[in-house]
C-alpha cells in the first residue's frame, strides 16, 4: 500500500535503518543488517497501478517456455516431496502454473494471490510445502508475509522461493531486475541466510534463483 513514510527501517530484520545503496528514478536502501535492498514505501505503487502491471502478465500452463522457466524451483522441490503431499502457490497470478505442475505430479494444491485468488482463509492450513516463485521482490512487508508463510508449514515441511538475487552495487546499476516498478525488495544469499537463522531453518540453493528452506521440528 502506497504511503508517504520515510522510515528506513528495513522491512525484513526491522534492526536498522538502511544505508543508502543506489539511485536512479528511485532511492534504494540496504539493511545493514540482513542486507536487504528496498525501496521505501512511498515510492511503492498504488495497488490499482500495481494490478495494471500484472495485467500485462500473460502466462498460461500451456505455455512450454514458461514451464520451463518454473521448473527451475519446481525440479529440486519436488524430489524432496513425498507422495500426494499438500501445496500453496503463494502469489500464482493470473495464470497460475506453478500449482498446475505440483498437481500433475500427484500433489493437491492451494493457490492464493492478493490480486487474483485472495482468499486468506487458507492462511489458516497448513501444507507440507509452499512454493513462491518471482514473489518475494513485490512483497511490502516481506517479514510480515514470509512469517505468515513459515507459520503455514508443517514441521519438516518445504518453503521454496525462486527470486533473482543482489550481488553488489555495480551489477545493481545494470540490472534490469530493478526497473519493475512493482519490484521493492531485493533478496542476496545474506539475506536468505538471515532468514534461515530467524527460522531456524535448513537452507538450500539449488540453482543460482532457487532456495529451499526446510522447517525442523
Amino acid at each position: 500500500m502506497s504511503c508517504e513514510s520515510t522510515d528506513r527501517f528495513c522491512p525484513l530484520c526491522r534492526a536498522s535503518e538502511g544505508r543508502p545503496f543506489y539511485q536512479d528514478s528511485r532511492e534504494y536502501f540496504r539493511c545493514p543488517v540482513c542486507t536487504l535492498v528496498y525501496v521505501l514505501p512511498y515510492q511503492f505503487l498504488s495497488p490499482k497501478e500495481e494490478k495494471s502491471v500484472y495485467d500485462l502478465h500473460y502466462n498460461s500452463a500451456d505455455d512450454p517456455g514458461y514451464r520451463r522457466f518454473l521448473a527451475r524451483l519446481f525440479g529440486p522441490l519436488s524430489q524432496r516431496l513425498a507422495p500426494n503431499s499438500c501445496g500453496l502457490d503463494f502469489g500464482s497470478g493470473p495464470g497460475p502454473t506453478l500449482s498446475v505442475m505440483f498437481e500433475e505430479a500427484g500433489h493437491s494444491m492451494e493457490i492464493y494471490d492478493p490480486f487474483f485468488a485472495p482468499e486468506t482463509i487458507l492462511f489458516q492450513r497448513q501444507y507440507d510445502f509452499i512454493v513462491a516463485s518471482e514473489v518475494v521482490e513485490h512483497l511490502h512487508y516481506p517479514r510480515r508475509e514470509l512469517d505468515r508463510l513459515w507459520s503455514c508449514l508443517k514441521p519438516n515441511g518445504l518453503l521454496g522461493i525462486m527470486t533473482k538475487r543482489v550481488i553488489d552495487r555495480e551489477a545493481f546499476s545494470r540490472w534490469h531486475y530493478k526497473s519493475d516498478p512493482t519490484h521493492v525488495c531485493f533478496f542476496s544469499t545474506e539475506t536468505f541466510q538471515w532468514l534461515a537463522d530467524h527460522w531456524r531453518s535448513i537452507l538450500t540453493f539449488p540453482g543460482k534463483d532457487v532456495v529451499l528452506f526446510t522447517k525442523i521440528k
